[in-house]
């Protein structure tokens, strides 16, 4: 099972340029105002699912800016039937109200299943930009996409089932798709994600961290500077840095959201 694992993984460098490539169409969405849009059945929704709710607290993305339609809906308990996924009807329903500011990220294994189909016609034919994730080469999931991820992982250790190597790949992907397109939009500075959501103490304490080192403030310092821009990692970096919370909201305002950027201008401008 381990070997399957990694050859999984290995997999994914042959879809590298088409990852890059969604990262780019999700960070383009989100950064326009879009909507994202993940749609799966199976174990391929519950791959989507985890890439999906971790958005909003790792990169600060509005959660009513993502939809997450799965076949049957979220499971509210261990059951998730296999007949849903057949539910072309409702594939179709999931891309309702989309456009072409938007994006729907569409995975299906096999790239056969009838709801991701559906989805990914509906998505493609209201102008969004699909972007297919199969293990399947040629599929016709990928033959509906823009963006078309293929990571062959042939057969599985269990006959049948997809929650191995392809879940494991498609996983990979979406992990690398999310980030990048993160680091696209000015979340991540320097290997820290500025743009978290602080609602704990572990991450307020890593809040706290982040803006005292690249600030280059004493912890109290940035403990107090967070306070004054109201728990925002990024501003609280220029106001360690200087800035007052005004200036601060000016320099993100024209400078656009990416903190290097911002810091630059600010160190500039003291000079």
């Amino acid at each position: 099972m381990l070997a399957s694992q990694i050859a999984a993984v290995r997999a994914v460098e042959g879809a590298l340029p088409a990852i890059e490539t969604a990262a780019r169409a999700v960070a383009a969405s989100l950064a326009s105002g879009g909507t994202l849009l993940y749609a799966a059945a199976g174990s391929s929704g519950l791959m989507a699912l985890s890439d999906a709710c971790e958005l909003p607290g790792t990169f600060g993305v509005d959660p009513g800016r993502i939809r997450i339609a799965m076949a049957g809906g979220i499971p509210q308990d261990a059951r998730m039937p296999g007949s849903t996924e057949d539910a072309e009807e409702d594939g179709a329903r999931a891309a309702l109200g989309l456009g072409p500011r938007d994006t729907a990220i569409v995975l299906s294994a096999s790239g056969t299943t009838p709801y991701a189909l559906a989805a990914a016609r509906a998505a493609a034919g209201a102008g969004a930009t699909v972007v297919a994730i199969a293990n399947a080469a040629g599929s016709p999931l990928l033959g509906l996409a823009a963006i078309r991820v293929a990571i062959p992982t042939g057969p599985e250790v269990v006959d049948g089932s997809t929650r191995l190597g392809a879940g494991t790949a498609q996983k990979v992907a979406l992990n690398m798709i999310s980030t990048l397109a993160g680091c696209l939009m000015g979340h991540v500075h320097d290997g820290m994600m500025v743009n978290l959501v602080a609602d704990n103490a572990k991450l307020r304490a890593r809040a706290r961290g982040m803006v005292a080192r690249i600030a280059g403030v004493d912890p109290a310092r940035a403990a107090a500077a967070l306070e004054a821009a109201g728990g925002d990692t990024k501003r609280a970096v220029l106001i360690a840095a200087g800035a007052a919370p005004a200036e601060a909201d000016a320099l993100i305002a024209a400078r656009g959201p990416r903190l290097a950027d911002c810091l630059a201008a600010l160190r500039g401008s003291a000079n």
